[in-house]
Order: C-alpha cells, then structure tokens, then sequence
C-alpha cells in the first residue's frame, strides 16, 4: 500500500501536502468506522486512555506534519534521506521493549536497507548538506524518530484493539485541517482521476495501511519488519516505473539488491552457512 503512495500523491494534482493527509485520513478513518458497522464491531475500542492517544495522534499527525514541515525548510532529496532513517531507527529503539533481543544481524540488516534506500533517493549522485537548511534537517530526523518512537511505542500497548487507529485517523484529518487552514492556501482537486487518487491515498497508503501497521508492531517480529520496511520505497520506485513516470536504472536495481539483502540479513535468512 505505501508503495502506492508517491502514484497516488502524484496524481492527486496540485492538492497541498496537509489538505491532502486531511482528506486522506478523513477517507481512511470514515472507512475504518464503515467497517466496524459493517462487522458488529464495538466503538467501545475508541475509549481509550490518554497516553493511548498520544501515542497514536502523535503518532500519525505528528510524523506527517514534521515531515512536511522538513520538505518545506529543506531540499527534498536530503530531507526523505534523513526521514528514511525510521525504519533503522525501529530496529535500534525495538531494543528498549520490553521482551525484545536486538540482534547484530537486524542492525546490520537495517544499514544495508538503508544503503539501499539512500541510493534510490539520491539515484548514485553526491548529497550536498547545506547548513543553511540545518534546521529543515532537524525537522527531517525528529520525523524518523516520531515515527520509529510510534512504531516501538505501540508494541508496548499491544493489548489495545487496531480499532483504535480508527480514531486516530480521525482526529489526525482534524488537526491536519486546522494545519492546513492556518499555512496553506486550499487548492481542491479538479479532474475524476485526482479525486480517485485521493480516494485511492485515504483508502491504501493513508488509510488501511496504517491498520495494517498497527497489527506488524503488534504480533509481528518488529526488529524484522523495521529492517523489511525499506521495501515500501524501491516498490514506490518500481510502481512508478511501471506506471511511465520513472526511468529503470542502475540505481533502481543495486537499491533492489540491498534491501532484499538487508531484509534477508535481518531476518535471518542470510547467514554465514548461506
């Protein structure tokens, strides 16, 4: 679903950043709740603590609005480098959960995946950090750390039903909206195909994704999936390819390499026995 997110965004036309996570989450949100309806499930999983919600608003909100807070204060190669950092950053943070065993295999998993992700982003051409934007990559890393803090966060509240994102998402369309009321200037989408973008974001890449994610950090092996996560850019990047919009490079295919390698070094795949 994520790997769909830079198609989906592209076609959306001209929407801003914070109207269209509005949207988006709004989409995702409403179609959790239309779920729930549909399935008899209980809206009782909405009464949660507050620290519930902090993690999980601070989550989804605080992450995107970070983010793009980042491409707007520095050039944007350099900023999704930085952010590109969370998945990393989950393997490394997973070690302060509690039951968890970080492994020198998922560290070095993790680097290799970002190896490959940083030569997707930059596309094998040098990076050129100015401290002049030093501020936008503050911004950049704090969202790799959000989110990476989000993900290891909710391993810790594993008892807490993935309805709940439901609300999440709710609450985060909300403040995405006032975001974008106080610092962008509304730009609604014209044509079918952007609205059907739009519908496709709230319903894939900002929308059940994230339930999607919830149940990974859960029950799933989070020092793996941290290191698997690099996946979600090279398959943007293959989507995009196969949709016209990029060209197959050496680039494309060394990233492919690495992260493949990076996920099977993590999850233990790769070994000294091969």
């Amino acid at each position: 679903m994520w790997a769909l997110l830079a198609l989906f965004t592209a076609a959306s036309g001209a929407v801003p950043p914070l109207q269209l996570a509005a949207l988006s989450f709004a989409i995702g949100g409403l179609s959790g709740a239309s779920v729930m309806l549909a399935t008899g499930r209980s809206f009782g999983a909405l009464r949660q603590p507050p620290h519930v919600w902090a993690i999980g608003v601070g989550g989804l909100f605080g992450y995107h609005f970070v983010y793009f807070s980042a491409l707007r204060a520095a050039p944007a190669v350099e900023a999704s480098l930085i952010a590109y950092l969370w998945p990393l950053l989950i393997v490394v943070l997973s070690a302060l959960a509690p039951g968890e065993r970080l492994l020198p295999r998922h560290v070095i998993g993790a680097a290799c995946g970002f190896c490959g992700a940083a030569l997707l982003v930059t596309r094998g051409e040098a990076l050129a950090f100015d401290p002049t934007y030093t501020s936008g990559y503050a911004l950049a890393l704090l969202a790799a750390f959000i989110w990476s803090s989000y993900s290891v966060l909710s391993r810790t509240i594993s008892h807490v039903p993935t309805e709940a994102v439901t609300g999440f998402c709710l609450v985060t369309a909300i403040l995405a909206t006032a975001a974008h009321l106080m610092i962008e200037t509304t730009v609604w989408p014209v044509t079918a195909i952007q609205w059907a973008a739009v519908i496709g974001l709230g319903l894939g890449p900002v929308g059940f994704a994230f339930f999607l994610w919830d149940v990974g950090v859960k029950r799933g092996d989070i020092q793996v999936l941290g290191a698997a996560s690099y996946a979600a850019p090279l398959l943007s990047t293959i989507v995009l390819v196969v949709a016209g919009q990029a060209a197959a490079t050496w680039s494309l295919a060394g990233a492919c390499i690495l992260i493949t390698l990076g996920a099977g070094i993590a999850a233990g795949v790769v070994s000294r026995r091969g």
